[in-house]
Order: structure tokens, then sequence, then C-alpha cells
């Protein structure tokens, strides 16, 4: 669905940006999610776009700026948000996403986006496309070197990219290639189509960036097909997700390049309906974790935040283990899971819930809000990985692995701490606990830290407390003393402002303004869950 809006839009739709300001009149205190009503999304969509042209200034049309709606949400009052992308002169705007959200009455509650004035720039680049792939080929910006870098086999894109300082027409170009510990790359390059100057570049492999572990969860229930009189790792009570074999084979360059070559693994086929022995010497072992742990974060997603599955629509999603030799990590590229073995001394498999619950919380991220992976957002759909790989972990409650707030402790051969922990993240000796004006300069993995330790915060509460085993001791940037809500309020309250108010580029400052939105919604206008919020955010230095 398109439709034409002036160029004055952009001015008209920023006053109601990000930061909602409800109605007086709470809902219940222990209001549940919001459920989705029966509704036309398309009827639901064109009555925020025909809302949006009734506004002051949008009443003539013009082809400079237009809005595309992606998805629509109906809340169980009757409430619509709608989430939109934007395009200008006929150009994708990179960071241009918005959520329109409108009353039952079809009046505009607000509008959540990252882009907050009005476009004006030309359209026609001065940089020719292969000029700009030579630049994304040059290796500035590039925090490592990348093997074997190359151009993608798709043409460069000419985009306004509007998540920097100011917007400005660039091209997007797609490189290929590999990071030293083997992990595949897939970085989107956006280079500035009048200077040549490379603005940023952002990963399109989402890994978790940790270690490993052993395997961990015991004797566990495992959903299995049958065909003939042999049973495949085929999970088919959570959309027909496979597990699969991959030899300690990689993705190879044919694969990345042209997209044939490819392998999503072997399958594991057994006589009977029993997989693994608990044992590394037994390869079906570590399929047996990464099968459950997306069996449990499947059940997660749908079972306490009411969203069926990765995608939205009961679909599995793929998880593929023995990846690479001594491969100490795992990682997400936009449909399936990928673990590697560790390297069998510090680091075992790296198939524990949390990790699992963290790959696949990079694809519900993707589904949603689509929070870049740099800069600040960044930080953010890291931090959103953490949190729900934790909360999977709590969710599965397994005698085998305690719940805690340690991120991959159960492949931590050699300390069994992890590689992050949310209670005090800076412990790590890298991540950030407390806001800077930094932070969107940092590495996603640390910089996530800031919304890791305002969770923590949110949910259980500053000073020391043992959980899981682990004792947590949790300080406040600013000095206070918080009391937590709980895991359960806290969780809906994240993944509310995820799928409703959070878009490609928003900003810590932001997430706050929707994490308070978001527990409004849940829970009323004057709830000690929103006050708890905002006071969580201030003891991180969010302001």
């Amino acid at each position: 669905m398109r439709k034409s809006l002036g160029l004055a839009a952009a001015a008209v739709l920023a006053a109601g940006t990000l930061g909602i300001q409800p109605t007086t009149g709470a809902t219940a205190a222990s209001a549940p999610l919001p459920q989705a009503q029966q509704a036309d999304p398309a009827a639901v969509g064109e009555a925020a776009l025909k809302a949006l042209e009734a506004r002051p200034g949008l009443a003539r049309e013009s082809v400079e700026q237009e809005f595309d709606v992606t998805d629509t949400m109906v809340d169980a009052d009757g409430t619509t948000h709608v989430r939109m992308d934007r395009s200008y002169k006929g150009l994708p705007v990179v960071g241009g996403d918005l959520v329109v959200h409108q009353r039952p009455d079809d009046a505009i509650k607000g509008v959540s986006q990252t882009l907050d004035a009005p476009l004006s720039l030309g359209a026609k680049p001065s940089l020719k496309a292969s000029r700009a792939r030579s630049r994304a080929l040059s290796g500035a910006l590039i925090a490592e070197p990348i093997k074997n870098l190359r151009a993608a086999d798709t043409a460069p894109r000419l985009v306004v990219d509007a998540l920097g300082d100011e917007p400005r027409l660039a091209w997007e170009v797609e490189t290929l290639g590999r990071h030293a510990d083997g992990t595949p790359s897939r970085l989107s390059t956006y280079v500035d189509a009048r200077s040549g100057e490379v603005l940023r570049r952002v990963e399109g492999i989402h890994t978790a960036d940790g270690e490993g572990s052993s395997l961990y969860s015991g004797t566990v229930p495992l959903s299995v097909a049958k065909s003939g009189s042999s049973f495949t790792l085929t999970d088919v009570a959570h959309g027909n997700a496979k597990t699969t074999d991959m030899q300690n084979r990689t993705d190879s360059a044919w694969c990345s390049v042209f997209g044939f070559g490819c392998t999503n693994g072997v399958a594991y086929t057994s006589s009977d309906n029993v997989f693994g022995n608990g044992s590394n010497s037994n390869r079906e072992t570590a399929a047996v974790d990464a099968h459950y742990g997306a069996a449990m974060t499947f059940d997660y997603f749908k079972l306490v935040l009411g969203r069926d599955g990765i995608f939205g629509n009961g679909a599995g999603a793929p998880s593929r283990v023995h990846y690479g030799s001594n491969y100490v990590n795992a990682f997400w590229d936009g449909t399936k899971m990928t673990y590697g073995d560790g390297n069998g001394t510090t680091f075992g498999p790296l198939v524990s819930l949390d990790v699992s619950g963290h790959e696949m919380a990079h694809g519900v991220t993707q589904n949603t809000a689509n929070l870049t992976y740099s800069g600040e957002s960044g930080g953010l759909n890291e931090a959103t990985s953490d949190i729900f790989g934790t909360m999977v972990e709590f969710y599965a409650a397994n005698p085998n692995d305690p719940a805690d707030y340690y991120i991959g402790e159960e492949f931590d051969l050699a300390n069994g701490e992890g590689f992050r922990r949310m209670d005090d993240p800076s412990l790590d000796g890298s991540s950030m606990s407390c806001y800077t004006a930094g932070a969107g300069n940092a590495d996603v993995h640390y910089s996530s830290g800031i919304g890791n330790h305002f969770y923590y915060l949110l949910a259980e509460g500053s000073g020391t407390k043992t959980i899981g085993g682990k004792v947590h001791t949790s300080p406040t940037c600013d000095g206070s003393t918080i009391t937590g809500i709980g895991r359960d309020a806290a969780q809906k309250i994240w993944f509310r402002a995820l799928d409703t108010y959070f878009t490609s580029g928003t900003t810590y400052a932001q997430a706050r303004t929707g994490t308070i939105s978001a527990a409004r919604d849940l829970f009323g206008a004057n709830s000690t869950q929103a006050a708890a919020v905002a006071a969580a955010w201030s003891a991180v230095d969010v302001g």
C-alpha cells in the first residue's frame, strides 16, 4: 500500500516524534499485553494514511515523499499502530521508517520515528555507482580486516541515508567476505553520493560474539518428524524448524557471491526418536541443545509475548550446528541460526539456551523494529537479544541450566562466567554500564551494556542478590536506589516498545521514551511500572 504525501509531511510528523503523550486515564494496573483484534490490515493502513493527509500541510499530495505501509497492529481497545517505510523522490530513506499510533476514533495519537526534520536535498548523484563500489571495497572504516572482501552480486542502490548527523544522498553498497574467526561478513557500506566519503558500514551477520560451553540441558523433550521407519530433527510442533549438521564446513565463497553451492547442512536421521548421548562424543548432542533451545525460544515468544515465532507467521527457523573448526561463535544471518563448536579447551559448543534465545531474538528484531546494527540502535539490537535470550533461560526453568543474567556461562569451560553479564556489564572489561556521548561509536556488543544494565535494574533492582546460584551486584550510575518491577512486567514492556515504538534508527534517548510509552500502554499513565522505567533509565544516565 503506497500513498503520496507532501514535502511538509516530515515537519508535521515530527510534532509527534517518538515521545507519545497518552491521554489521561490508565488501563488496569495489571493489564496483559494488548491482544490484536480482527481487522482488515489494508483498511487500518489506509485509515492511518488518510489521517496523516488530514493534518495541516498534508492535504496537497506530492511526489517528493511517500509512505508505504508494511505492518499493522490493533490493540484490544481499538488503538492502531501502523508501521511505514518512507521514500523521498522515489529513493528509499534508510532510517526514515515510522510508526503511526491512532486512537479508535481515527485521531492520531502520536508518531514514533527517528527522522524528525523535513527532507530537503537533491536526488542526483555526482559520484558514479562504480566509484562508490570501489570506495566500499577500500577497507575504510572497517573495524577489523575482512578476508576476501568482494562486491556482492547486487548493484549499488541509491538511497537517502538518514541515520547520520544529517540526511545525505548515498550509495548503499553490499560486500561479502569473512572475519578472522571464520564468521561470514555481509556489509552494507553507505558512500556519500557527492563527496565519495564512506559514511558508515553495517554488518548484516549478527553474532553472539561469545565463546562457548559444553552440553548442558540434560534430558529434554524434543519434537521430531517421522518418515517411514526413521526420525529426523524436524520440529513439527514449532513451524517445522530443522536442525542440521554442517560437518565442520563453512559457507563457501560461491554461496556468498552467487547464491549456489550453498548448504543447510546434513539432516540428523535416527532409527528411533532418541538423539544424542549428553557428550560431545556424539555429534547429535549439540544438535539436541540447539533444537531444544529453538523450541523453548519459539514457545517463549508465543506463550509469553504473543508473537507466533521469529517471523510472526508460525514458521520455524533452521539451526545449523558444528559450523567450521574451532569456531568460537554463533550467528543469525537473516534466515537461520548457526553455531560453532568452540575450541574444546576454554569454550565448548555455543548451543546454550541463552545463546539460542539471543540468536532467534535477532530475527524477531529484524522482523519488527529492524534496529540498524550500528551506532546506538546497534547496541539496542544486541541488548534486545541479550534480554530475550536471558528471559528464555528463565522461561525454560531447566534445573541443569539455572537462569541468571550471565550470557553464555554454560559454555565457558574455563571460568563459568560467559562473555557478558547484565547486572554490571562493565565487569567484563569492555562493556558499558552507563551511557556516555560516545556510546554510538562503540562496538555494538559493548554499547549493549547500557540497555542490559537498564533492563536488569528494571526487572531486579539495584544492590546485591543471588540469582541462579550466582551473585549479582548492580550499582547505579547516578547513585540512586532502584526497586525492580519483576521480569514479567519488564519483558512485556521491552517487547511492546520493540514491536510498537522502536524504529530502525532508535537511540537510547528514544528507547527511554518508547519504553515509558509501552509501560503506560500496559499498566497506565501513572503506574508504578511507568515510573520505574523512567527511574531505571536515569540510573544508567539516559535522561
